[in-house]
C-alpha cells in the first residue's frame, strides 16, 4: 500500500504541475485574477506531494520491501540500516525522483516566500518551473517508475554496488542534486523575466539568493564527490576529468559567472544580457550532465546503465528545455535593455573578464568532453584526458586569476590602476617571490610552479577590500566573498602541491618489511581476514611513523561482497595538516607477499578544504543578502505605511 500511495502522490504532483502551467500562462497572458490565484497553492501542494513520494520510497527501501523492484534490485535485508537509507536514491530511478522533489521543494518555496517580483513575472517564473517539472514527471512516470511491483516478490534483494556502500552516497549526491537542479530555480527566473520583460535589477535581486544557494550546493557537492572518489575507489587522485565529473564541473562554471553576473545587474543594473545566457547556459549544461549520466552512452564509475529509451528520452527533454530557452532569450533578446554602461577599468568589466574566461573553461570542458562520444558515433576512439584538459584550461584560468586579484579592489562604474597600484605591486610581489621558492623547492613541471604562486596572490589578494575598513561593519555579503577567493587559493595551492610533491610507492612486501616512502616509514604487521554484514577481506595492519614521530596504525582492506557479488579495495589514510599518506591493499603474490601501494601526498587536504571554505564564503554572503533584502522590505513597508496614516 505504501508504494501505491506513493505513486498517486506523484501522478497527483505531475497534475498539479499542469494545472500551475496552464493557470499560469494563461494569467500573464489574460491578466485573470482568478487563474492567478491558483498558482502558488498549486506550487506549495505541489512540493509537499513531492516531498510525500520520496519519503515513501525511502521507508520501502528500510523496510526492505522486496515485493517493490528498486527495492530488490538495489537493496537486501542484511544490508545496514544507513546503507538502505541511502540507497533510496542510489540508482537510477530514486535519483530522478530526487531531482524532481528538490526541484518541486524548490518551486513550493518560491511560491511560499518570494514578494520581490512584480505578481505577473512571478507568475511566469512558477509556470516555467511547472513546465521543466512536467517533462521531469513524464519522464519518471512513464519510463522510471521507482514504484513498480515485482509479483511474486523474491526471497532475498540483489543489494547495492559495493562500491555505493559508503556514508558518501549519503551526503555527495544530495548536496550535489540540490545544486544541480538549483540552477532550474535561476533558469525559470530568467524565462520569467524574459516573457514580461522584466530583466531589472529586482529581477536579479530576487534570483540572486536562489543561484547563489544552488552554487553554494554544487561547490559542497563537487568538493565531497572528490573526496569520496580519493578514498573510496581505491584509485588516490581526487579528479580524472571523467566525463560525469565534467558535467558536474561545467553547470558549477557556468553557475559561477552567472553568480558574479547576477551581482552587477542587482547593484549596478549592468550585464543584463549576460546575466539572461549565463541562466539559460547553467540549467543547460546541467541538463546535458544529466542526460551524460542516464542515456548509457557512457562508461563511468558514475553512470547509471539505463536502456536506450530512458535516454531518447531525456535526450528530447533536452532539446526541448535548453532549445526553448535559447529560442526565447533568441527572440526577447532585443526588448532587454542595454543597462548601464561602464569603462573597461573598473569592478563590472574585470567582473565581465572573469566571465568570458570561465565560459571559455567551460567551453574547453564541452569540447573535450563530447569530442570523444562524436568521434566514437563515426567509428573510432579517441581518448582525452589531463594532456588537454589541464594546460588548456589553464590559458584562461591563471589570467582570469591574475583579474580575480586585483577586480575586487576596483570601484563600481568607473577606475583607474594608478589609485591601487600599492596592492597591485604587493601582488606582484607575492607572485614574484612564490615563484622563485616554488622553482627552487621543487622540480616539478611549468603548471604546479605558476599555481602555488598564484595561489598565493589570490591568498594575499583575498583580504586586501577589507584592509583600512572597520571589521565590525564590513558587510556580510563581503566577508563572503573574500573567504571564497581565500578558499580558491587554498584549494589552488593543495591541487599544485599534490601535483607537484607527490611520492609514490608499490611494493610486494612481507610480514615485517619496513617501506620508505617519502618522510614516511611505514611497517607491515601483518595480513589478517575480516568479515562485515555482508561482506567477508583481508585487513592489513601498518604502521606509519612521520618523520620518525609518533606511531599511526592503518588498516587497508580488501573486500568481497556477496550482495551483489563484487571486490573492492578500501583504503586507509593517515591525515596530517601538510598532506596524507594513503595506503591500499592488493593481492597475495605466488611467494606470499602483500602487493601494497603506498602514496604520500603533501597538502591534498587542503583541496577540500578549500571547497569547505568556498562553500562557506557563500553561506555568508547568502545570508548577508538576506537580511540586507529583507531590512530593505521591512523600511519599504514602514515607508508605505507611513505614507497611508499621512494620507488618512
Amino acid at each position: 500500500m505504501i508504494a501505491e500511495i506513493g505513486l498517486a502522490a506523484l501522478w497527483l504532483a505531475a497534475a498539479l504541475a499542469g494545472l500551475q502551467l496552464v493557470a499560469g500562462a494563461l494569467a500573464v497572458k489574460r491578466d485573470n485574477g482568478a487563474l492567478a490565484s491558483l498558482v502558488r497553492p498549486a506550487a506549495i501542494v505541489q512540493g509537499l506531494l513531492c516531498a510525500l513520494s520520496f519519503g515513501l520510497l525511502i521507508l520501502l527501501f528500510v523496510r526492505t520491501d522486496l515485493s517493490v523492484a528498486l527495492v530488490a534490485s538495489n537493496s537486501h535485508s542484511e544490508k545496514p540500516l544507513i546503507f538502505k537509507f541511502s540507497g533510496a536514491w542510489g540508482n537510477h530511478e530514486g535519483s530522478m525522483l530526487l531531482w524532481i522533489t528538490v526541484m518541486a521543494v524548490a518551486g513550493a518555496l518560491i511560491a511560499l516566500v518570494e514578494r520581490r517580483l512584480p505578481e505577473r513575472t512571478m507568475l511566469a517564473t512558477l509556470a516555467a518551473q511547472a513546465f521543466v517539472g512536467i517533462g521531469f514527471y513524464a519522464y519518471i512516470l512513464l519510463a522510471s517508475n521507482p514504484f513498480e511491483r515485482l509479483n511474486p516478490a523474491p526471497a532475498q534483494g540483489a543489494g547495492l554496488n559495493p562500491q555505493l556502500q559508503d556514508i558518501g552516497l549519503a551526503y555527495h549526491p544530495t548536496t550535489f542534486y540540490v545544486g544541480y537542479v538549483g540552477l532550474s530555480v535561476a533558469f525559470s527566473f530568467v524565462v520569467g523575466a524574459l516573457v514580461t520583460r522584466q530583466v531589472t535589477p529586482d529581477f536579479a535581486r530576487a534570483m540572486r539568493p536562489w543561484a547563489l544557494g544552488a552554487w553554494m550546493f554544487l561547490t559542497l557537492g563537487i568538493t565531497a564527490g572528490s573526496y569520496w572518489a580519493a578514498y573510496i575507489l581505491g584509485w588516490g587522485g581526487w579528479w580524472f576529468w571523467d566525463p560525469v565529473e565534467n558535467g558536474g564541473l561545467m553547470p558549477w562554471l557556468a553557475a559561477t559567472a552567472l553568480l558574479h553576473s547576477v551581482s552587477v545587474l542587482a547593484a549596478r543594473d549592468a550585464l543584463r544580457t549576460w546575466t539572461v545566457m549565463l541562466g539559460v547556459l547553467a540549467f543547460s549544461m546541467s541538463m546535458l550532465g544529466t542526460f551524460l549520466v542516464r542515456s548509457g552512452i557512457l562508461t563511468s564509475v558514475h553512470a547509471f546503465a539505463v536502456d536506450p529509451t530512458r535516454g531518447s528520452f531525456i535526450l528530447a527533454l533536452l532539446a526541448i528545455y535548453i532549445g526553448g530557452a535559447l529560442a526565447l532569450f533568441v527572440t526577447r533578446s532585443s526588448t532587454v535593455a542595454e543597462g548601464e554602461r561602464f569603462t573597461a577599468i573598473s569592478r563590472e568589466s574585470a567582473l565581465a573578464i572573469n566571465n568570458v574566461a570561465l565560459c571559455a573553461i567551460l567551453a574547453v570542458v564541452l569540447f573535450g568532453t563530447l569530442y570523444p562520444l562524436l568521434t566514437e558515433a563515426l567509428g573510432f576512439q579517441v581518448s582525452v584526458g589531463p594532456p588537454y584538459f589541464n594546460p588548456v584550461s589553464a590559458i584562461f584560468f591563471l589570467p582570469m586569476l591574475l583579474v580575480l586579484t586585483v577586480g575586487p579592489l576596483l570601484r563600481w562604474r568607473r577606475d583607474s590602476l594608478t589609485r591601487i597600484r600599492t596592492p597591485i605591486l604587493i601582488v606582484a610581489t607575492t607572485i614574484l617571490v612564490a615563484l622563485a621558492v616554488a622553482i627552487f623547492a621543487t622540480d616539478a613541471g611549468v603548471l604546479p610552479v605558476l599555481g602555488m604562486a598564484m595561489a598565493a596572490a589570490v591568498a594575499v589578494a583575498s583580504f586586501m577590500p577589507l584592509w583600512g575598513r572597520s571589521l565590525r561593519r564590513v558587510p556580510l555579503a563581503v566577508w563572503g566573498m573574500a573567504i571564497s577567493h581565500f578558499g580558491i587559493a587554498v584549494g589552488l595551492f593543495g591541487m599544485a602541491a599534490d601535483s607537484a610533491f607527490e611520492q609514490e610507492r608499490l611494493v610486494a612486501a612481507e610480514v615485517g618489511d619496513v617501506i620508505q616512502d617519502g618522510p614516511w616509514t611505514v611497517r607491515v604487521v601483518g595480513v589478517a581476514p575480516v568479515a562485515g554484514s555482508n561482506w567477508t577481506g583481508l585487513e592489513a595492519t601498518l604502521e606509519a611513523q612521520y618523520k620518525g614521530g609518533g606511531v599511526s596504525v592503518v588498516s587497508p582492506q580488501k573486500r568481497s561482497f556477496w550482495t551483489p557479488a563484487q571486490e573492492t579495495s578500501t583504503s586507509a589514510m593517515v591525515t596530517r595538516w601538510n598532506g596524507q599518506l594513503y595506503t591500499v591493499l592488493g593481492g597475495e603474490t605466488d611467494d606470499g607477499r602483500w602487493q601494497l601501494r603506498l602514496s604520500w601526498k603533501p597538502f591534498v587536504t587542503w583541496i577540500w578544504y578549500g571547497g569547505i571554505l568556498i562553500a562557506f564564503g557563500g553561506l555568508l554572503a547568502l545570508i548577508g543578502r538576506v537580511r540586507s533584502d529583507l531590512r530593505r522590505r521591512a523600511a519599504r513597508e514602514k515607508g508605505g505605511a507611513r505614507r497611508a496614516e499621512v494620507m488618512a
